[in-house]
């Protein structure tokens, strides 16, 4: 295909006269209403609503044991420390995901290693995740990336046998399952993300499963400076209760604000998986014939999450660029993002551990061709439409 100027791509009419933001949250009245609820009984930070919220959630996984924090990465830093996890080991990442995987890692003062990804699942691939185990291999964080769970048919029979402790990274898994079995119970951990783009969201939050009573008390008192657990309880109506500093902690607390949010969130998730599920089938029926390349369908005995919907754009293929794709979104109207670079293409980490894109090659194509549509139970058929038409517009063997 002849390549187009970017001239081209950018055209005055635009798909949408409004911009279609992307990852825009859908909050009902219902939030709106418990959150005001929260503001009138001036129980603003963690209390009886986070309670509620951990317990229910625990319940819709099921969980032996969960706890909310502030974010993904709050609960992927406390699972790590918890796990005994500190300098001198290693820890195992996929070198495609989020900066926040790996950050949590380093925070531990433990060493990240990556492995390449599978380029077709677009998770870590458990063959290369073998080869890079050594003796100082302590844990493994395979990231269910888009809401795909990884092949943990193969993932599984590696930490037995290294006797090694897995961290699930669910960031985008909330409703994943894998044979059978939910996403953030195959670990000794599971941690989720409710940022405000997530499946299920409390503006900012997280989540920690855990199988052991024991892991689930460390975590708690490390979210809240180290203090006794409960400690929050000292300013209920059970009266005040002393607490004590036991180890240094953080403040990685989730704030009952937060909790009232996704209470509501959490009573709607079956309802907008479905949602999701349409959008994301309208999508690939629609781009069958466009020169890009679409997500591979759900494996068999599994349930995709459907929280991203990521196309990947080959130059040799589409003639254009993945950058000039998402400029020639953005003039459209519609709103788009990049899940996400490598790991290794930013400066920080190339700097300090001597990573190389070229090392990892599935991962770096991958990133450099990838972009995410909207895809969210907020959009209405109209919006949908607008996004590919968007799409032809810019991609569309029509306009080459």
């Amino acid at each position: 295909m002849s390549r187009r100027s970017p001239e081209a791509v950018l055209t005055p009419v635009r798909a949408r006269e409004d911009f279609l933001v992307f990852g825009a949250p859908q909050i009902e009245e219902a939030e709106i209403d418990e959150v005001v609820a929260s503001m009138r009984a001036a129980w603003l930070g963690t209390g009886p609503k986070v309670a509620r919220f951990e317990q229910q959630f625990r319940e819709y996984k099921g969980a032996s044991h969960a706890a909310a924090v502030n974010s993904c990465t709050a609960a992927l830093h406390l699972s790590l420390l918890a796990a005994g996890v500190g300098p001198g080991d290693e820890v195992i990442a996929p070198s495609l995901t989020f900066g926040a995987t790996v950050n949590a890692i380093i925070h531990t003062g433990a060493t990240p290693i990556l492995a390449d990804i599978d380029p077709t699942s677009m998770n870590i691939d458990p063959s290369d995740l073998a080869a890079r185990i050594t003796d100082r291999t302590r844990a493994i964080v395979p990231v269910h990336f888009a809401g795909r769970p990884c092949e943990m048919d193969d993932i599984e029979p590696l930490v037995d046998r290294f006797s090694l402790t897995m961290i699930e990274d669910c960031a985008h898994a909330v409703e994943t399952e894998y044979h059978g079995r939910k996403a953030g119970l195959f670990g000794a951990f599971g941690c989720f993300s409710f940022y405000a783009t997530k499946n299920l969201t409390t503006g900012e939050g997280g989540m920690i499963l855990t199988r052991l009573e024991s892991d689930i008390a460390r975590v708690r008192i490390l979210a809240l400076h180290g203090m006794s657990q409960d400690a929050w309880k000292r300013f209920s109506d059970e009266g005040y209760r002393h607490y004590q500093i036991v180890e240094a902690g953080f403040k990685y607390n989730m704030m009952d604000l937060q909790a009232a949010i996704g209470l509501h969130q959490l009573e709607r998730l079956e309802e907008n998986w479905v949602r999701r599920q349409a959008v994301w089938n309208r999508y690939q029926e629609a781009f069958a014939g466009l020169p890009l390349l679409r997500p591979a369908e759900p494996a068999p005995e599994t349930r995709h999450g459907y929280h991203l919907y990521t196309i990947q754009i080959d130059e040799a293929d589409a003639g254009i660029t993945r950058d000039e794709v998402l400029e020639g979104m953005t003039a459209q109207g519609i709103g788009v993002g990049v899940h996400y670079m490598s790991i290794p293409e930013h400066p920080f980490y190339e700097q300090r551990y001597g990573w190389k894109p070229d090392d990892y090659p599935h991962s770096m194509r991958v990133g450099r061709q990838t972009l995410s549509l909207p895809l969210s139970a907020r959009l209405t058929d109209r919006d949908v439409a607008d996004v590919i038409e968007a799409v032809f517009r810019v991609v569309g063997r029509s306009s080459a």
